[in-house]
């Protein structure tokens, strides 16, 4: 009952986007879309005798997030590796224009099937050519110019979070509205306020866009700059696989069980940084847990005092915020979500901690 229940009040909740969806066919292409429970609990069930059938067990469950049976997808499949997405900060290129910096950057839509779990395909939409697309990094006060082109099969756009004129605000309708297949443009703003921010496509029917993985983290550093850190990008995002608009495979970073395979490598004593992003959709909420510590959290990283020293965040869609901490002793620590079907179903990691 509790999948059933959960998708009686999405539709109560979306009311009539469910029925414009059902209503546009093109949304879902005929790219091949596998069950990821009956996934999860086949290869649960290798290891740990679960029965077969249509369903996920809880016994399937536990066994999903044994080590050997998810989370060894191999990033080649996809073009890009969850363990480099952590690290990876596109900086754009600077030019000097009028006595100010500009810096450029570039987006390509492009649809691409993924691979979310062993076995699991999906149907992406992407910004270049991954999921979430490039964590996108300027300085406070900085001109941003961005190039867009929809290589993609639908219209598509860019919203960025932040402060700016309507005309670069990406959504249809003004400005340039929606990029046709084919198209281009170029959104420029000023990079304020500092913090950390998303972009996001921001086409009809909205839900969709989002879900099939048009996102990413866009990171704007103070002008005098944070503590020297080991810093981590982590967007916390989810997959309908079956599109009954209710997640199947839910993540960090898109690839289910990805840093529990492969845990997060860090330093004793470091400072840890992480900007974490929440752009899961058809769940209300998301969280994010870690074992044995605590962090400092500032929300959308606007400010430089936390207002927060806890190990656990809540947040809803499009909310973020940035996490520092210290681990004062080597060894292995959980992080996932407090919400124990999410982390069965692939948000679950771990950090290591060596000297």
């Amino acid at each position: 009952m509790k999948f059933g229940d959960k998708k009686i009040s999405r539709r109560k909740l979306l009311g009539t986007a469910a029925g414009a969806t059902a209503a546009i066919p093109f949304l879902h292409e005929s790219l091949p879309h596998q069950g990821a429970h009956d996934q999860l609990a086949r290869a649960a069930g290798s290891e740990h005798g679960a029965e077969g059938g249509g369903g996920v067990s809880s016994k399937a469950h536990k066994g999903a997030g044994h080590r050997g049976t998810v989370g060894r997808v191999d990033p080649r499949v996809n073009g890009f590796d969850p363990q480099e997405i952590l690290r990876d900060y596109d900086r754009g290129k600077l030019v000097r224009e009028g006595g100010r910096t500009v810096r450029e950057f570039e987006l390509v839509a492009e649809d691409k099937e993924i691979e979310v779990a062993p076995g699991v395909k999906y149907a992406a939409w992407t910004y270049n050519g991954r999921v979430p697309g490039p964590t996108l990094r300027a300085t406070e006060g900085e001109r941003v110019r961005v190039k867009f082109v929809n290589g993609s099969n639908h219209p598509h756009t860019i919203h960025f979070h932040g402060i700016h004129r309507d005309l670069s605000d990406g959504i249809p309708g003004v400005g340039v509205g929606n990029v046709e297949p084919g198209g281009s443009t170029v959104y420029e703003f000023e990079a304020i306020p500092f913090g950390l921010h998303l972009y996001h496509c921001h086409s009809t029917p909205l839900a969709e866009h989002i879900a099939k993985g048009l996102y990413g983290a866009f990171i704007i550093d103070p002008k005098k700059g944070r503590p020297q850190a080991d810093e981590l990008v982590m967007v916390m995002n989810g997959f309908d696989t079956n599109f009954d608009l209710g997640n199947e495979i839910y993540a960090v970073n898109t690839v289910a069980f990805a840093y529990q395979d492969k845990p997060v490598q860090v330093k004793r004593g470091q400072l840890v940084r992480i900007y974490l992003v929440n752009i899961l959709e058809f769940d209300l909420l998301n969280s994010f847990h870690t074992h044995a510590n605590f962090f400092d959290f500032y929300p959308t990283g606007t400010r430089l005092e936390p207002r927060d020293f806890t190990d656990t965040v809540v947040m809803g869609q499009g909310e973020r915020g940035i996490l520092e901490l210290r681990f004062p002793f080597t060894g292995k620590y959980m992080f996932h979500a407090h919400v124990s079907e999410f982390a069965d179903l692939g948000w679950m990691g771990f950090f290591e901690v060596t000297d």
